[in-house]
């Protein structure tokens, strides 16, 4: 038996499937939806079962016998009539809003660069409770300032500084063993 080792070797994959990596990225994109588009939704869907269930107690409330096609006429008139429980006005004034946002944030001397690529980043920047960076500085460009810190019930600011001081080195002193209690 002769061996021969060679330092490379080319050969087709054996089982190509659905664990390649062209496959796993072919999934479509996912549709991306702010907070507030949901809410609108969940708040459309409920007045539309409002105006449905309203349609149908006031048709039980005519209280004559009527015909199968009288009964769906009636119904229809009355879903037409409670449709203005549903503001789509709302829908529209929102999305013109998002669109003035995201222009003036495009224009603003501040944020000079600023491309807005998504409606819903504008309305969801008014959520943010925390701004989470990495050490590179690729978002703060290495111009990270402390400002607050929160511990638990507690807000040391800058001008609690020598306050904040005292309670860590209490906090870590060797008859603490370390532990921090600020509550």
């Amino acid at each position: 038996i002769d061996i021969y080792a060679f330092e490379s070797a080319i050969r087709p994959p054996s089982s190509p499937g659905l664990e390649t990596r062209v496959a796993m990225n072919a999934d479509p994109p996912k549709s991306k939806v702010g907070l507030v588009d949901r809410e609108i939704n969940r708040l459309s869907k409920m007045l539309f079962a409002l105006s449905m269930a309203l349609s149908l107690i006031m048709v039980l409330l005519k209280g004559r016998r009527m015909s199968a096609l009288l009964v769906v006429q009636t119904l229809v008139r009355f879903v037409i009539l409670f449709s203005s429980i549903i503001p789509i006005s709302l829908r529209v004034n929102l999305d013109m809003a998002k669109t003035v946002y995201s222009y003036f944030m495009m224009r603003d001397p501040e944020m000079a660069g600023t491309a807005v690529r998504s409606s819903f980043i504008p309305e969801e920047l008014g959520r943010v409770d925390c701004l989470l960076s990495d050490k590179t500085g690729t978002l703060t460009q290495n111009l990270m300032v402390l400002k607050e810190l929160h511990l638990g019930d507690v807000c040391f600011g800058r001008d609690s500084a020598e306050e904040l001081r005292t309670v860590l080195t209490e906090a870590y002193s060797e008859d603490s063993g370390g532990i921090v209690n600020v509550m």
